[in-house]
Order: structure tokens, then C-alpha cells, then sequence
């Protein structure tokens, strides 16, 4: 489970940083060599997700999806000096909710809903 936190806060960080250099370029009128930095961290966001402790692609990255959410919004409060208001952090705490349930929840053997 602690390996789990730290792939996907690690991807989360990457994926955030490389999307946001393309924001800087494209929205804030920052050069085009951000791009250069924004692609290793999305390459480097697509090889730590491929870390995660899941038997299938497709749990791992729904699961990702709510810690993405989350992380999202550290990076507003931290780097873009924003507080979250009190719906942005109810929802980051539902979506990290449905990333536990779907990494840590009970399976059945049987396949399918």
C-alpha cells in the first residue's frame, strides 16, 4: 500500500508538472522550451503509473484518477497560490474515497459486474 502512495503521488506530480508546462506555453505565454520539461514528466507520469500495484490497466488508472484530483488541487493552493474553497476539498476527499474502494476493495472471483 505505501508503494501504491508513492507511485501515484509521484505520477500525480509528474503528470500535473507536464500539463501545466503546456498551460505556461500555451495560456501564460511562456516559451516553447517548457515543452521539453513538460514531456519528460508526462513520460515519466506514464511509466510510474505502469508501477502501480494492480492486476489490470484499467483499475489502476480509475484509481489514479481520484489521487489526479486531488493533487490537482495541492497544486492550486500550493503552486498557484489558491485556497481550495470548501466543495473543491469535499469533492478531492470523494474522489480519494473511490480510489481506495476501487484499489482496496474486496474482490470476488467472479469476473465482471
Amino acid at each position: 500500500m505505501l508503494r501504491t502512495t508513492f507511485v501515484y503521488a509521484g505520477a500525480a506530480l509528474a503528470e500535473i508538472a507536464g500539463c501545466y508546462a503546456f498551460w505556461a506555453w500555451l495560456r501564460l505565454g511562456q516559451s516553447a522550451l517548457w515543452l521539453v520539461p513538460g514531456c519528460l514528466a508526462l513520460a515519466s507520469f506514464a511509466w510510474l503509473l505502469t508501477l502501480a500495484e494492480s492486476s489490470h490497466a484499467g483499475r489502476a488508472y480509475a484509481a489514479y484518477g481520484g489521487v489526479y484530483i486531488a493533487a490537482s488541487l495541492l497544486w492550486l493552493w500550493r503552486i498557484e497560490q489558491r485556497i481550495p474553497d470548501k466543495w473543491d476539498l469535499l469533492g478531492g476527499l470523494i474522489c480519494l474515497a473511490g480510489a481506495g474502494l476501487i484499489l482496496f476493495g474486496p474482490r470476488s472471483s467472479v469476473q465482471g459486474l
